[in-house]
């Protein structure tokens, strides 16, 4: 086993604590050694789809995995204080129309903004399993009539037991494509969540390591962030791809079983 002493972890989950509805028992049993060990961890996942609480519950009930809410940090809460943040603080009767899942639209609505398909503040697009014309229609019309373009992630794909299916940023760029405007993104790689989730978490970024299965996403936002990265091969990335990349994660396993914490 390696061993590195970390004070913390930040944790992705698709591809690397589960596929889909596939468990990985090596996983489970990470999160139990730093449970025994009491190991500060967050989930830091880039799935705007679910609120932390369906978060808790499909680890406990489908990978019997157990943790709590706080433990769960997502762009959608990291996307809904970036908007507070904007307005010193209050939703300041700001509007906003989301293309998105209830985890996504909770968390905005959760923090005081109210909705609007006209002529919205900010127009928040993440991955929705339901999208259709209309949505995209009402977001690019909304934009161009000056809604500042925020996309939560820009995952291009999403591990699942099916394989790699499409993710939110596949949704964000029709978007960016009709609008001819470059959303501005909050959740992993961009530095923007990395800081948001150290603060929840209470930890600094030299006390941290971010664990991930996809380079492109979890290890560049840990790198974006300067904090300590581990990459385990079981989703998104593969071998093939780190030898095509000049920056390295700190880590690298094949599985979380050959980690000693």
């Amino acid at each position: 086993m390696t061993k590195t002493n970390y004070a913390g972890y930040l944790i992705d989950l698709d591809g690397t604590v589960y596929r889909g509805s596939e468990q990985m028992p090596e996983a489970r049993d990470f999160i139990e050694r730093l449970q025994a060990k009491n190991i500060p961890f967050m989930f830091l996942t880039n799935n705007t789809t679910k609120s932390p609480a369906a978060v808790i519950k499909n680890l406990a009930d489908n990978h019997d995995i157990h943790a709590t809410e706080d433990q769960v940090y997502t762009p959608s809460l990291a996307t809904a204080r970036y908007l507070l943040n904007l307005n010193g603080g209050q939703a300041n009767g700001r509007t906003v129309y989301v293309i998105g899942e209830i985890g996504l639209k909770q968390a905005l609505l959760d923090a005081g903004f109210r909705t609007n398909e006209y002529d919205p503040d900010y127009v928040v697009v993440g991955l929705d399993y339901d999208v259709t014309y209309h949505k995209f229609e009402l977001a690019t019309l909304a934009i161009k009539r000056g809604a500042l373009f925020i996309g939560t992630n820009a995952d291009t794909n999403l591990p699942n037991e099916r394989g790699l299916v499409p993710g939110a940023g596949s949704v964000i760029a029709l978007v960016e494509r009709a609008t001819q405007q470059s959303a501005l993104y909050i959740g992993k790689p961009e530095k923007i969540i990395m800081e948001m989730a150290l603060e929840q978490f209470g930890l600094t970024k030299d006390q941290v390591v971010m664990v991930g299965d996809n380079y492109n996403t979890d290890i560049k936002a840990g790198l974006n962030a300067e904090m300590a990265t581990l990459l385990v091969y079981t989703g998104v990335s593969t071998p093939a791809d780190l030898a095509k990349v000049t920056a390295q994660p700190t880590h690298i396993i094949n599985s979380l079983a050959e980690w000693e914490v």
